[in-house]
């Protein structure tokens, strides 16, 4: 036995080394690990230690407040109350509580159990919310994978139990809202009855509200939640997906930046289940964000909305129809260029959209044919008509194409050589027409200057606009008229305060080769002339240019701002009228020789040919085509009617553009006083046919309320 157990004795010396080597080996991984981890990756880990223990709490500001001009509150936040549960907080844990779990699983219902459950049932009573939906649970009895992925509070078909299930899952610590925008009473019930309801408590936050609801919809906008596009640019700003709102259309978008102000924040420490441990930095106060004081009067707002609905109405049911669609008023004081009113019909009702945006309602808005989202006083390009013979009118008089008492003759008809090129061997021969030739076969006979413009004679317009035989051998042409309809303002952005305006269309040859892939023809110049073919303007552009001949040739900046005022009630910033040109002073053009180069001649509008225009728009209410509709008007206006035939996608579905036949929309445009204008108006409505006969009556109204509100005004004290 000794010979065996000393033969055996080498063997056990190596099991024994195998062993040492292999703990060796296995002490040597464990202190590599270690010091992997602890001097390696230390500050990374401690790091990662620190942001698990450390939490910052963003505090939601206060979006700051719109007005009036008067101060009339036109958005401002109200309280939604919102009921919430802290899970940590229940009488027992919620997992035990599942009303699905033992009703179908057999599960037994223990006293913790059921103490958490009479909180659930009065919480349901109070809310209307269902204690459970079993729906929401896989054949093992667990909450599905859909369910927990995209769930969404106060936007879910889930029971109590299941979100407070998935608030305990996911922070038990942190309250999770079971209903939201609950009314007062609810609120103030759930308050009162703490000591029965314990972990459950009222969230007060606050969401948007319009008192003037549809009235100034298109003018305030509505608020929605961030579009995942911007996410990662609001979130620098520190503001929180999925709970901030930031505006998504009119003043509360374009004016974001004033009204949204910014978030607090409060550094924390937590333990392992969220629970706040104390402060770890001094908290950072939100800053509420600017007020802001329109230029608009609401008063004046819902006079012109009245005005132009009810024109609206009345002519479509007097048609027995409707014809007429939609429409615009705008108005502004021409000698500041504030906005008085701004009404586009149809549109939205904002306070629908105030605390979420419903889908049907919106997929309502964007179905709608009429476009109720639609900005049509600023987006919406329209030919304008016969109110752009007003460019045309100062550049024929300031070129001295003809004199103002240059006498035209208007025989109602003229036939014209449509040639595509000088030298076109083969022209086209086209008649052009005056709109009075159309229902008397006849024209305005001998036109002036001043006849001309109150009587909107178009041959007059032909023929100093693009040339007529020896009678004006040589016309305004297209590259001279674009550059005086663009310093009325045609052909630019106003810059107005609100999303989505477009500049409109002034063509030219170069244009329209590239546009169109045609070359420029003899009738495109003449039709310009009268603001038909190409040429689109929205009715902004449209108030604009008639605003800038009002006010002497001085053009001013557009704005809806009159004051940005903090939330200590001080101002920020005030209106000041920002001058951009006055066509009288400032460098104008550069003219065009007769191959479309351009040379070094420099113009501004001669004060007199101003004068002339004024005049012109004056007759137009006294003699003119608006004459019947301003007569007895007490305050002294002028204007200009315009009938604007169109061929778009609506009349071509509709297959009304017939030759000689087209669809008309109506336009006005007027200010007054005449010898010192403090309103300038102009109304649109899309196949209103005449001008004069739709849209001037519209105009009216709005100057009859101005004007009333300013006598009302001026007998009130002053504050």
């Amino acid at each position: 036995m000794n010979n065996e157990t000393q033969s055996n004795l080498p063997l056990d010396h190596k099991r024994m080394w195998i062993i040492y080597i292999l703990i060796g080996a296995v002490f040597l991984v464990y202190t590599g690990r270690l010091f992997n981890l602890q001097v390696v990756k230390g500050a990374e880990y401690l790091a990662r230690a620190e942001e698990n223990r450390t939490n910052v709490i963003n505090i939601p500001t206060q979006r700051g407040i719109i007005y009036d001009r008067n101060g009339v509150i036109l958005a401002r936040n109200v309280p939604s109350y919102n009921v919430t549960v802290t899970p940590a907080n229940l009488p027992g844990n919620p997992v035990l509580v599942v009303d699905s779990y033992r009703e179908y699983y057999g599960f037994e219902e223990s006293p913790e159990a059921g103490a958490v459950q009479e909180v659930y049932r009065k919480l349901s009573e109070l809310t209307g919310i269902p204690l459970s939906n079993p729906d929401a649970y896989d054949e093992d009895g667990y909450l599905t994978e859909e369910v927990t992925q995209f769930f969404k509070a106060c936007d879910n078909d889930l029971g109590i139990t299941e979100i407070v299930l998935i608030g305990d899952t996911r922070a038990p610590y942190s309250p999770i809202q079971i209903a939201c925008d609950v009314g007062e009473e609810v609120a103030m019930i759930i308050r009162e009855r703490s000591v029965e309801l314990p972990g459950v408590d009222i969230e007060v936050s606050s969401v948007r509200e319009y008192p003037t609801g549809v009235s100034t919809s298109e003018i305030i906008g509505f608020l929605g939640p961030i579009p995942a596009i911007e996410e990662e640019y609001y979130t620098d700003l520190g503001f929180v997906a999925n709970r901030d709102k930031v505006g998504y259309a009119g003043v509360e978008s374009t004016l974001q930046d004033i009204l949204g102000g910014r978030n607090g924040t409060r550094t924390v420490e937590v333990d392992v289940a969220g629970k706040i441990l104390r402060d770890l930095e001094p908290p950072v106060e939100p800053i509420p964000g600017d007020n802001v004081r329109l230029t608009i009067d609401i008063r004046l707002q819902m006079a012109a909305r009245e005005a132009l609905i009810s024109e609206i109405d009345g002519w479509n049911s007097w048609i027995g129809y409707e014809k007429y669609p939609s429409g615009v008023v705008i108005a502004i004081n021409p000698k500041t260029g504030e906005i008085l009113s701004l009404v586009s019909y149809p549109t939205y009702e904002n306070n629908r959209m105030a605390r979420m945006i419903p889908a049907y309602y919106w997929e309502q808005l964007q179905k709608d044919p009429k476009a109720p989202l639609f900005n049509h006083a600023i987006s919406a390009e329209y030919p304008p008509g016969s109110v752009y013979k007003m460019a045309t009118a100062i550049g024929i008089l300031n070129e001295d194409v003809v004199t103002p008492e240059q006498i035209i003759e208007d025989p109602g008809k003229i036939t014209l050589e449509q040639s595509f090129a000088p030298n076109d061997p083969l022209p086209l021969t086209q008649d052009y027409v005056c709109y009075l030739y159309k229902s008397t076969n006849a024209g305005h006979g001998p036109v002036d200057f001043l006849r001309g413009v109150a009587e909107s004679c178009d041959v007059y317009f032909y023929k100093v606009g693009g040339g007529y035989q020896d009678e004006v051998p040589e016309g305004l042409g297209i590259w001279r008229m674009n550059e005086y309809a663009r310093a009325l303002g045609y052909g630019v952005k106003t810059g107005i305060e609100l999303p989505g305006e477009e500049d409109g269309l002034l063509p030219d040859p170069t244009w329209k080769r590239i546009n169109q892939g045609e070359n420029w023809a003899t009738g495109d110049t003449y039709i310009a002339t009268i603001g038909q073919g190409y040429v689109l303007s929205t009715p902004l552009q449209v108030l604009n240019s008639i605003a800038t001949l009002a006010n002497d040739g001085k053009h001013m900046k557009t704005t809806l701002v009159r004051e940005i005022i903090d939330s200590e009630g001080d101002v920020v910033q005030s209106f000041e009228p920002q001058q951009l040109w006055d066509i009288t002073v400032d460098p104008l053009i550069h003219e065009y020789d007769e191959n479309f180069l351009q040379t070094d001649v420099v113009k501004t509008v001669e004060p007199w040919v101003i004068e002339y225009a004024q005049e012109g728009m004056r007759q137009v209410v006294t003699i003119g085509t608006a004459s019947s509709i301003f007569q007895g008007f007490e305050i002294p206006s002028a204007g200009k009617t315009g009938t604007a035939e169109y061929c778009d996608d609506v009349a071509q579905l509709k297959d009304i553009c017939k030759p000689g036949l087209w669809p008309a929309h109506a336009w006005y445009v007027g200010y007054a006083p005449y010898d010192d204008p403090e309103i300038a108006v102009v109304a649109f409505v899309y196949n209103g046919d005449e001008g004069s006969k739709v849209a001037a009556p519209i105009v009216r109204r709005v100057m009859d309320a101005y004007f009333r509100l300013k006598a009302i005004d001026s007998q009130l004290p002053e504050q």
